[in-house]
């Protein structure tokens, strides 16, 4: 039924067609071969993961009859003349021709003829990643990176918009990886209006949100009894590219009644901690003393889990905007789960590698070297000061015992003048201990002077001292970081997006049957048609 179903949908003529045509530089069986057996060779790689065959390198044991009569062939073509076809496909651009030919087909395939052009021309879209995991003895880059470039939602979007040409993606509904706060204000600067959640760091509780509507029932159990309820609101968020600039978003902000959270505390009791047993009574014996047994602590207060589904429309309908996120979790997880994991999506079809530059370690070294550049500039500038500090010390000491022996000098000269004029000893001792305490005064004032330079040199030299201490360690871990330091390779993906398109098309082909050969309490579909 798959077979049919993707001739009458024109999946192999889109495939076919999609064919590399410069073939100059190629070999068989991708160049010098019929369009009959090319035909063959796509409808291998097409139902492979249908006849249970994960990789093309199973078919070293495949003896089975299944790939060969959906092929039109007595026996299935075997592992070398498959691999030969998929790798040269992979080399000649067949990656870049196929996800535009999977782009193309997958709208003729959703989007009748008869639908309004309006409604293809602003297309609403639920998007999703998979993270597929890759094991090896090599370094390589985190994330979706590899010869295509970084794979992203933007990225997506404009590939497919690019291929179908007339085509928009004017509503984006998007998991939580999509939260970023200048990747929604790009996506509403293009005219798209993003439909995605909170991710938990966004907010705290329902303090966190203004305009808070009345809440009403969203989801309701067999009795009547509401399981989840909704209510409108807004929420504001930085924008940190854009210091002073908010990004305003509206949304449906869900109750989940069924299950409860501790509420959050306070920052004042968090900087005053409650004893662990402030809720026994007073004439309780104390855990230390004889008598005391031990009681289940108090429970936790808790309130409905918040599920804020935002989006950056300038108007909502709660109900509607909660419905349309809710929606893509039985839908669009599911076609993961139960379609593609099952054709093997985790499955890894060979990857060749680059060898790059470490960025993680790059940017580690870039950061101790300018780590290091500032040390010995501080260390300098910090010896320089120390240095001056010392002179300035020097001066100051000097300037002090100088004065000092000058002033005392001609204080013992008029102690004796005063003696020799023969006046009385307490007003002898008066004009003394007065004329002493100007002396005392003057000196003072330099004596302080000198204290802070003696300050300020110490001071000076104990970050001298830290800065040098500073720049051992940043060395020290300079050495360890290029000791440590591992190749990186930069994964060349493009042999398994030519299967991820393969298997994508044939989830498509397996829910399009379901939907219009089943009827709808069937459930699911087995993908062995």
């Amino acid at each position: 039924m798959l077979l049919a179903v993707a001739n009458e949908t024109t999946l192999i003529t889109h495939l076919c067609e999609a064919l590399p045509s410069e073939l100059a530089s190629l070999r068989p069986p991708l160049a010098g071969s019929s369009a009959d057996l090319r035909q063959r060779l796509v409808l291998t790689l097409l139902f492979m993961s249908a006849v249970g065959i994960e990789r093309s390198w199973d078919l070293r044991s495949y003896t089975a009859d299944g790939l060969a009569l959906l092929t039109g062939r007595k026996r299935a073509y075997g592992y070398h003349y498959t691999e030969a076809f998929l790798s040269q496909l992979a080399k000649a651009s067949g990656a870049e021709r196929w996800t535009d030919a999977l782009a193309h087909w997958t709208t003729q395939l959703w989007h009748s003829p008869e639908e309004p052009s309006a409604s293809k021309t602003a297309l609403t879209c639920y998007i999703d990643g998979h993270r597929k995991p890759v094991y090896t003895d090599a370094c390589i880059p985190r994330g979706l990176v590899g010869r295509l470039g970084t794979i992203g939602l933007p990225s997506i979007i404009e590939r497919y918009e690019n291929t179908e040409g007339l085509a928009q993606v004017k509503r984006i509904i998007v998991d939580r990886e999509g939260m970023a706060t200048e990747f929604l204000a790009d996506l509403q600067a293009d005219g798209r209006t993003v439909v995605t959640i909170l991710r938990t760091n966004q907010y705290q509780d329902l303090t966190s949100f203004s305009e808070v509507g009345t809440f009403v029932a969203l989801t309701v159990d067999t009795h009547g009894q509401v399981l989840r309820e909704v209510a409108s609101a807004r929420i504001t968020l930085e924008r940190p590219d854009h210091p002073g600039e908010v990004l305003p978003l509206q949304v449906a902000l869900i109750r989940d009644l069924r299950r409860q959270v501790p509420v959050q505390p306070n920052r004042e009791d968090e900087e005053i901690p409650r004893r662990w047993d402030a809720d026994r009574e007073r004439d309780d014996p104390r855990w230390w003393e004889e008598g005391w047994q031990a009681t289940a602590a108090p429970t936790k207060e808790t309130t409905a889990k918040l599920i804020p589904i935002v989006t950056t429309a300038s108007t909502i309908d709660a109900v509607e905007l909660a419905q349309t996120y809710i929606r893509r979790w039985p839908v669009q997880e599911n076609v993961i789960k139960d379609y593609l994991l099952p054709l093997g999506l985790d499955i890894n079809h060979g990857f060749a590698k680059t060898e790059v530059p470490n960025s993680e370690v790059t940017k580690r070294r870039t950061q101790l070297q300018e780590r290091l550049a500032r040390l010995k500039k501080w260390a300098q500038g910090a010896g320089k000061r120390e240095a001056q500090a010392s002179k300035r010390h020097d001066r100051l000491r000097k300037q002090l015992k100088s004065r000092s022996d000058e002033l005392y000098r001609e204080l013992g000269l008029y102690q004796s003048t005063l003696e020799l004029q023969g006046v009385a000893d307490h007003v002898l001792r008066r004009e003394i201990k007065a004329r002493k305490a100007v002396i005392d005064a003057e000196l003072e004032q330099i004596r302080a002077k000198e204290w802070r330079a003696y300050e300020q040199c110490n001071n000076d030299f104990r970050k001298q001292e830290r800065y040098c201490k500073e720049q051992r360690d940043v060395l020290r871990a300079l050495e360890d970081l290029e000791a440590k330091e591992r190749t990186m390779y930069e994964l060349d993906n493009r042999k398994d997006q030519v299967m991820t398109v393969c298997k994508v098309a044939m989830a498509n082909l397996a829910m399009w049957v379901r939907d219009h050969y089943f009827p709808p309490s069937i459930g699911l579909l087995s993908l062995g048609l």
